[in-house]
């Protein structure tokens, strides 16, 4: 997968967040949005996800070298960030079967080692309304590297975690992101410090 960025720019109300902001994420690789709180960078992974449009600019998601349609962008990215919901009427069971519905488990995962991975064995049966904000958080990293996705975008991905929690975001984001695209926004550099590209939104500000 590839995901060229043309002259992107967000204008909320009289403001410019950001513009003229071209970049192109290719597989395999790993890429940082940097900037303090407030800058803009959540805005700009929420857009290349698909779910907030640019003001300006043109996005392509080009897979095999065919640009898709906007309506099946939704099934190659998966995203994870704190302000997203879960189902939290569901047990954790009710939500992984439910989430595996719709895209399959990446190789060598299946529902058992993932309840394992996520150390939620225990809590399977539990409603999610139930979970600690660390537990959720970590559901939400787990539902978008676990599962088979060519590009994987992560907002803040340690909040609510603890230390031990951190240790475990580091290990599975490593491990199950090689083969994809994986963009994190950051200003935390314990989050990203392995990514091999950074892109400091305050770059675009003018």
């Amino acid at each position: 997968m590839r995901i060229e960025l043309e002259n992107i720019a967000k204008k909320f109300k009289n403001e410019w967040i950001f513009r003229n902001l071209s970049y192109t994420f290719h597989t395999s690789k790993s890429y940082a949005i940097l900037g303090s709180n407030g800058s803009g960078k959540s805005t700009l992974i929420s857009i290349i996800s698909g779910i907030n449009p640019a003001s300006k600019g043109e996005l392509k998601y080009v897979v095999d070298e065919k640009t898709l349609d906007p309506d099946d962008i939704h099934s190659h990215i998966s995203f994870a960030a704190p302000y997203m919901e879960l189902i939290e009427e569901l047990t954790l069971l009710e939500s992984l079967r439910f989430h595996a519905k719709f895209r399959p488990f990446v190789s060598g995962m299946d529902e058992e080692a993932f309840l394992e991975r996520v150390f939620l064995t225990a809590h399977k049966d539990k409603f999610i309304n139930q979970f600690s904000s660390g537990m959720k958080q970590r559901l939400k990293l787990a539902f978008a590297l676990f599962f088979q996705s060519d590009c994987v975008l992560l907002d803040e991905p340690t909040t609510n975690l603890d230390d031990q929690g951190v240790v475990w975001y580091l290990e599975n984001v490593q491990a199950f992101s090689k083969e994809r695209i994986l963009i994190i926004s950051s200003n935390n550099k314990t989050e990203y410090n392995f990514c091999e590209e950074q892109i400091d939104i305050t770059n675009f500000k003018k």
